[in-house]
């Protein structure tokens, strides 16, 4: 993906800080979903970035909190963003963003595993499998409870083309727990190669774009995030790939 979009036009007017949005709604990450607030809008604005140009794109954003990543994509000349938030707590504070930004955030109060987003966006922005990848991209920094189930449900989709991916090979870029993001990662002979690793690169194409240092969430993790771009492959790309992988690792596929 291009590190070199910038980000748009449109900005938002001045709206109180998201440390002042924590301490405004009474917000706590939650220990038992391993929530972690990202606050430095320097740092979510470098993830937009790194999502290459987003103008006219529809975003999907995952897991919005209290809206660090939000903002940021909000100002990147979106067509529009749909937010999931499960946690009720963080409604108040993404309907502050959404008033802010008439008309370009859409908040559902839902759990990501199970959200029906086929019909979400408009159909006219379909794209076949083979053609370039649609005007939709999703965004978000997963917690690390639901960040593995939810990538296994995504490569479930892709192989499918169902769920996101029925507009066509949607890119995503997203923010990872160190381990996880090692494990997506992992190249051939690495002590994190696993089923997953090979999975994701068979039907992605993954690319580790940069770290984010633990002291940047509140509270602080253990370790630090990872931030990965997928696009999901043509079926011509994937074969190819799979004939370079040690045999062992190509009868992970069958």
């Amino acid at each position: 993906m291009a590190a070199s979009g910038k980000l748009g036009t449109f900005r938002l007017p001045p709206l109180p800080t998201i440390r002042e949005i924590i301490k405004l709604f009474g917000l706590r990450a939650a220990k038992q979903l391993s929530q972690n607030f990202l606050l430095d809008l320097r740092l979510t604005d470098k993830i937009v970035r790194k999502a290459g140009s987003l103008a006219d794109v529809y975003v999907y954003e995952v897991g919005p909190g209290p809206g660090g990543i939000t903002r940021s994509i909000l100002n990147a000349d979106i067509a529009e963003l749909l937010v999931v938030e499960k946690d009720t707590r963080f409604i108040p504070g993404l309907q502050m963003l959404s008033d802010a930004a008439p008309g370009k955030l859409r908040i559902v109060h839902g759990d990501v595993l199970t959200y029906k987003i086929e019909k979400a966006f408009p159909d006219n922005i379909r794209r076949q499998w083979e053609d370039d990848p649609p005007n939709v991209h999703i965004i978000g920094n997963l917690p690390f409870s639901v960040s593995t189930p939810l990538i296994i449900k995504w490569l479930e989709n892709i192989s499918l083309k169902n769920g996101p991916f029925v507009y066509g090979r949607t890119k995503m870029t997203l923010t990872f727990q160190k381990e996880v993001a090692e494990r997506l990662v992992a190249t051939t002979g690495s002590k994190q190669r696993s089923r997953l690793s090979i999975m994701a690169q068979y039907l992605c194409n993954v690319e580790h774009l940069f770290t984010i240092p633990g002291k940047a969430f509140v509270p602080k993790p253990e370790f630090g995030s990872r931030v990965a771009a997928s696009t999901p492959e043509t079926p011509d790309t994937a074969r190819m790939k799979a004939r370079s992988w040690r045999p062992a690792e190509a009868m992970v596929l069958l």
